[in-house]
């Protein structure tokens, strides 16, 4: 029987030990790749059985996908939105930094250039990626760009597509590239801040009120 042919089955999972799960099958996916991460490897890894792992995950690609899951709440949890104070600028600069320094972060670097290197799976696995990560921390701004033009701080008639653009604006970021030989740049407290203002600076102009963003 293959690993993809199994389901879950006996007693119901234990919450406990599905993460010790997730936590190995990060590493091993970090470290090995997807394909070349099996759940033997895993279930030792964790110092598990095997039916362990069926207990809590279908297959191994579910149990990528939790581990995907788990990476993006870690850096952009569900409140990456809630609890902002002060002006548009502000909420956005503190949003702004806080997605660029979970791009920068070497865990999430880790886990984008593994599925570039999978050519076998680089689709379903992109899909899952994009779908814990890119797609729910978009909704998140979606959702405050719509409060900031309910209370006329900013004119945003699209606010999907300015989601986009805004998380776009960070996401092209040269600092991700820079990461790559030059860590202490790319994580200077200066450089980022300064980034994240002159990007800032140019969403608040394509989306600011009769000239000026409201407060």
């Amino acid at each position: 029987m293959t690993e993809n042919s199994h389901g879950r089955r006996g007693r119901p999972p234990n919450q406990a030990l599905g993460q010790t799960i997730i936590d190995a099958a990060s590493e091993l996916f970090v470290e090995m790749g997807f394909q070349a991460t099996t759940l033997d490897k895993v279930a030792q890894r964790a110092k598990v059985s095997k039916l362990s792992i069926y207990r809590h995950f279908e297959n191994k690609e579910a149990l990528f996908g939790a581990a995907i899951a788990a990476h993006c709440q870690q850096f952009a949890p569900l409140t990456l939105v809630e609890g902002l104070e002060g002006s548009a600028e502000d909420q956005l600069l503190v949003v702004g930094a806080s997605l660029l320094r979970t791009l920068l972060s070497p865990d999430v670097r880790s886990v984008d250039a593994m599925i570039m290197a999978d050519k076998t799976n680089q689709k379903s696995l992109s899909k899952q990626f994009h779908e814990a990560g890119a797609a729910h921390v978009i909704a998140q701004i979606e959702a405050l760009l719509c409060q900031l033009h309910a209370k006329s701080a900013l004119m945003v008639p699209h606010p999907h597509q300015s989601a986009r653009l805004f998380a776009a604006l960070f996401k092209g970021s040269d600092l991700l590239s820079i990461a790559r030989f030059d860590e202490a740049r790319a994580d200077d407290d200066d450089v980022i801040a300064s980034y994240c203002r002159s990007a800032v600076a140019m969403f608040i102009a394509a989306h600011c009120l009769g000239g000026k963003a409201g407060g």
